[in-house]
């Protein structure tokens, strides 16, 4: 048991090291942490790369679509002004709410097909002329903004870390899993936005924005100028295509109904499907045609064709083809990924962790809070949310039956838990708090005052909140 311990410690310290210290691709970090505990592990080297290859194989089999289907949405969202179209017209029906709040609500819509670091840089301007007009302190809105996206970026499919984590869980019901974690993640919103509330009322005026000491900053840290590009640089999945800045073509953006159809409909269909499972009508051929439509490869399907009915304005200069081209340059990293992790994940679930732990009473006493913990450790060791959910789903995975957490609701708590554990904190190893500090024109020290504390803030408030829902779903089941 020891051993088996030590081994998943240093599988973990490589995982931060590699990532962090030498600065290496995370799919070749997770790959030589997968051979390497394989080998520790004294799995027979026969057996070792098939059973790599068929982890791989296997989560990329689970997830690939989903991923490549996702970000294409979010790519022609952004391209079309969709986004744009959604943040104003948000801001209409919103206008009797405090500032922070609308802007919150926007952020928590559009990071749900939309990576968080593209939606801030695409907002950020938007941001600044709210700011300005309704004189609210950029600072409170920038806040209001990060940690609006921040918290439906790591909890609602179809972002990675959550597909990631519910593949290497085994989950079947991924319709529970939005509408759940859509419910968390928009408690952490409200959260985030009390917090900019309260700045907002409290900052008189921003300090001084010094680009070159941040610069200079990004530059110690990361050994080279960062460049704010489109795709999961926050998650560490590099992409090259620089984003489209050129946001201030207002006319001819998509109507409110056009712009959010390719995000809502696929969660409508999937709610639809998981209804229907759960009250067991027997519906015919209906019945037959809605689980076909309800599965998440198809509802997704459905809603990237939705996406690509949206017209691309002429300034942006872009082919569907081009677009398209775009989408899977940004998807392949990520699907790399995530497939590695499960490949890692395979390798974890040979461990006898099971029989050891079997033998430990007190297990079930830590329950949730021990995935928390562990993406907590892991997100704030090296940066990557993304890493920290595979990572921590790939070494929880084995001993759910020992935490008590076997059912699919219990699954969907604990991606949650992961979740919000990956949350926790934003700060100077995570490319995300350089482009919040960039963009909203806040200096490094402001930004780990108030970003890093609100990620803090966010994910501790989302550890009591999981908490608290599993024990009502306990009582009322």
């Amino acid at each position: 048991m020891i051993w088996t311990l030590i081994l998943l410690t240093l599988t973990v310290l490589w995982i931060i090291l590699g990532t962090t210290k030498f600065k290496l691709h995370p799919f070749f970090v997770l790959l030589w942490a997968a051979i390497g505990l394989g080998l520790l592990a004294q799995i027979p080297g026969k057996d070792l790369i098939p059973l790599i290859a068929k982890g791989f194989g296997k989560t990329f089999e689970n997830i690939g679509l989903l991923i490549v289907f996702g970000t294409l949405i979010g790519i022609y969202l952004e391209q079309s002004g969709a986004t744009q179209s959604i943040a104003r017209s948000l801001l209409k029906i919103l206008s009797r709410l405090p500032v922070p709040y609308a802007v919150s609500a926007i952020g928590y819509i559009v990071a749900i097909p939309v990576f968080c670091d593209s939606a801030f840089v695409i907002l950020s301007a938007l941001n600044k002329t709210l700011a300005q007009e309704s004189k609210t302190p950029r600072l409170a809105l920038t806040i209001a903004l990060s940690t609006g996206l921040f918290a439906p970026h790591v909890l609602v499919p179809p972002t990675p870390g959550p597909l990631a984590a519910a593949a290497q869980l085994e989950l079947q019901n991924l319709g529970l899993l939005i509408v759940l974690g859509g419910l968390v993640a928009l408690i952490l919103v409200v959260v985030g936005a009390l917090y900019a509330q309260y700045l907002a009322k409290k900052i008189k005026a921003m300090p001084e924005f010094d680009a070159a000491n941040t610069t200079r900053n990004i530059t110690a840290k990361h050994g080279q100028k960062p460049s704010i590009s489109s795709g999961e640089n926050h998650d560490s999945a590099s992409n090259e295509e620089s984003i489209d800045l050129e946001l201030g073509h207002a006319q001819g953006l998509p109507g409110l109904f056009h712009a959010l159809s390719p995000i809502f409909v696929p969660i409508v269909l999937m709610a639809l499907g998981s209804i229907l499972k759960f009250t067991g009508l027997n519906l015919g051929v209906f019945e037959n045609i809605m689980l076909m439509l309800s599965s998440p490869e198809a509802a997704l399907l459905i809603g990237l064709l939705l996406a690509m009915s949206l017209k691309i304005a002429k300034p942006r200069n872009q082919s569907k083809d081009k677009l398209i081209e775009q989408g899977l340059k940004i998807a392949a990293p990520i699907l790399l990924i995530t497939a590695m992790g499960g490949a890692l994940g395979s390798v974890i679930k040979e461990l006898p962790l099971t029989q050891y732990l079997s033998a430990f009473d007190g297990l079930e006493h830590f329950g949730l809070i021990l995935p928390f913990g562990i993406a907590a450790l892991l997100k704030t060791a090296q940066g990557s949310s993304t890493v920290a959910i595979i990572t921590t789903a790939s070494i929880i995975f084995p001993i759910l039956s020992q935490l008590g957490l076997s059912s699919e609701l219990d699954k969907v708590w604990v991606i949650i838990a992961i979740g919000t554990g990956s949350m926790t904190v934003s700060h100077a190893n995570d490319s995300y708090f350089w482009i919040v500090s960039q963009m909203g024109e806040i200096d490094v020290k402001t930004a780990y005052r108030h970003h890093t504390f609100a990620t803090l803030l966010q994910g501790v408030t989302g550890l009591f909140v999981v908490l608290g829902l599993k024990w009502l779903t306990s009582i009322l089941t």
